[in-house]
């Protein structure tokens, strides 16, 4: 196992899945990339690579938080199968989810103007979404990009569930950290109903303490599935058209209450006060 591990490992963190284990493959591969960067891989490549990613995932919790991030969108993408597709046909049910695979927007610091952003007035998403940023010392530019769905639309549809993750901690006002993160898995597992979602929930509370994992299932998880299962599928909601828009009736519209109070990284008032000089300035 450990061998398989370092393998997956290996692969992963290179790109080169094919040249580490099939160096011979290139003379059989018909199907040439989809979208820059897909990687075609043959149905047991796939499952070979989840089995290997996945292993590698449980096998050291002390492992460095960037090639964690990478092997988890990974699994998340060799285990999606057909929720893709469902996720798929629920946004073409919807005309926001309609225009977002028409227009395929990107959430980065090189869309978004964050400096304006920051302006909204206080209480709008878009300035709600700069300040959960800034308090949770955390920037929209470190999701790694789809290799591994052939589908060009589908490879779409994950990369857009990645950018908008951020979105969910967010509108639930969840920080960043292990019992809220697990708390966001379980609301989109109820939500969106992605096996990588599943895959967390369930194994990830059993690295934690004993305090820690009690709060998990006796207060986030509850919380998550039951407003996860009722609230609007977030997948179809154009973020971007709603930036100035009142976040708690955004909570309404969507069917979504706050989460259980949780520790944040910093401070809310300390965020206003730093973003108040710059607000200031800008005027």
């Amino acid at each position: 196992m450990a061998s398989l591990c370092r393998l997956a490992t290996r692969a992963v963190s290179k790109k080169r899945f094919l040249t580490s284990f099939f160096p011979e493959r290139a003379r059989f591969l018909t199907t040439a990339p989809a979208y820059p960067g897909h990687i075609p891989l043959t149905w047991f490549e796939n499952a070979f690579l989840l089995v290997g990613a996945g292993l590698m995932t449980l096998a050291d919790s002390r492992r460095g938080v960037t090639l964690s991030l990478d092997l988890v969108a990974v699994v998340g993408e060799t285990s999606a199968g057909p929720s893709l597709r469902r996720l798929r046909d629920i946004m073409l049910e919807s005309p926001e989810g309609r225009r977002i695979l028409k227009q395929r927007p990107r959430i980065s610091t090189s869309t978004l103007d964050m400096n304006k952003l920051a302006q909204l007035p206080e209480g709008t998403f878009g300035h709600a979404y700069t300040t959960w940023l800034e308090r949770c010392r955390v920037t929209p530019d470190t999701r790694a990009p789809v290799h591994y769905i052939d589908d060009p639309e589908l490879a779409y549809v994950m990369q857009r569930y990645r950018e908008c993750h951020d979105f969910y901690h967010c509108i639930c006002n969840m920080p960043v950290n292990v019992e809220s993160e697990l708390a966001i898995k379980y609301f989109e597992l109820a939500n969106l109903g992605l096996p990588m979602a599943g895959f967390s929930a369930a194994l990830y509370p059993w690295r934690l303490n004993g305090t820690k994992r009690h709060k998990v299932f006796s207060e986030y998880a509850p919380w998550a599935l039951k407003c996860g299962s009722s609230a609007r599928s977030l997948i179809t909601v154009f973020w971007e058209e709603r930036w100035d828009q009142n976040i708690k009736d955004m909570q309404r519209e969507f069917g979504i209450w706050d989460g259980p109070s949780a520790k944040w990284p910093k401070p809310l008032k300390e965020t206003r006060e730093k973003q108040a000089p710059a607000e200031g300035t800008e005027k």
